[in-house]
């Protein structure tokens, strides 16, 4: 589904990417974990182009993201992306956030972007906050709600980049529940996540990073129980002492 090859990405001086070659397969969940700087939300923002790359290929379903004809906006709609900071219209109430893509970028008539929006929020566990306003929600009712409008345009893949961050701690459970659902399902996901107790239950593989580079990928229980790498091997003995 996505293959990086080669991929580097420098801001100024500093080598925020080194020469990146993976692959996430049709169906497959992948975790990201890694310290802090080490790569990981610029690497999945290079998939939708949030980022751009100075060096390699990124393949979307086999197309090169950066061929010169690639239509942006609509290769975009292809890939639901959830950020940190959910990243939603606060003067949009919650149905009108989730059916303005539909309706602007697929065309879909009103009726039918709102029939749609109505099922994802009951996805989410929502239905009853359609009318509401993202500021009359908690973090990860909002979390949700940017949850289910990435799901509206009917990605093939969905990225998350560290969705629970932001949350407090009581909140995280509901959001993370939702993905679990997505992944039962068998969507194709990439997540950035501190939550190792998520990685562990729902990856299909690890990817561990440092220093802009994969040094690691390995089913989640062989990562958790018997890391190769000694960077890895460190990074988890410090997340246990804490």
């Amino acid at each position: 589904m996505i293959k990086f090859s080669s991929v580097n990405k420098w801001y100024g001086e500093y080598h925020a990417l080194v020469d990146v070659n993976a692959e996430v397969r049709k169906g497959e969940v992948v975790v990201l974990c890694g310290p802090s700087g080490s790569g990981k939300s610029t690497l999945i923002r290079t998939v939708n182009r949030l980022e751009e790359i100075n060096r390699g290929t990124i393949l979307f379903e086999g197309a090169d993201i950066h061929d010169r004809k690639l239509r942006l906006n609509a290769y975009r709609s292809r890939v639901g992306f959830v950020f940190q900071q959910f990243n939603l219209f606060p003067h949009l109430s919650v149905l009108d956030n989730i059916t303005l893509s539909p309706m602007r970028v697929r065309k879909m008539k009103r009726a039918d972007a709102k029939r749609k929006a109505e099922e994802l929020l009951a996805r989410v566990g929502l239905a009853n906050k359609a009318n509401a306003f993202p500021p009359q929600l908690s973090g990860g009712q909002q979390q949700r709600v940017a949850i289910a409008r990435a799901l509206a345009m009917d990605p093939p893949v969905m990225l998350f980049d560290e969705p629970t961050s932001a949350l407090d701690p009581e909140m995280v459970g509901e959001v993370l529940n939702v993905m679990k659902g997505l992944a039962r399902d068998g969507m194709t996901m990439m997540c950035v996540t501190h939550e190792m107790n998520f990685a562990r239950e729902v990856a299909d593989r690890v990817w561990f990073m440092d220093a802009g580079q994969i040094l690691e990928t390995a089913p989640p229980g062989e990562f958790f129980s018997n890391p190769k790498h000694a960077r890895a091997q460190r990074f988890l003995s410090d997340l246990r002492s804490h």
